[in-house]
């Protein structure tokens, strides 16, 4: 039987505001979204070359 989950934490003084310090630098959505595209374009490349070395 799986170990039961843990309430999560609650942060207070440095540890808080480290955190939303943290959380403040993430990447906007816009820029995620042009990463992931990024990742998922160079996956389909990877693919297509992998399936060209199998076909020799």
């Amino acid at each position: 039987m799986a170990k039961p989950i843990r309430n999560t934490p609650i942060l207070y003084g440095k540890d808080a505001k480290q955190f939303l310090a943290e959380i403040e630098q993430l990447p906007s959505e816009e820029e995620r979204k042009k990463e992931r595209a990024r990742i998922d374009a160079s996956v389909e490349r990877l693919k297509k070359m992998i399936l060209l070395l199998k076909k020799k």
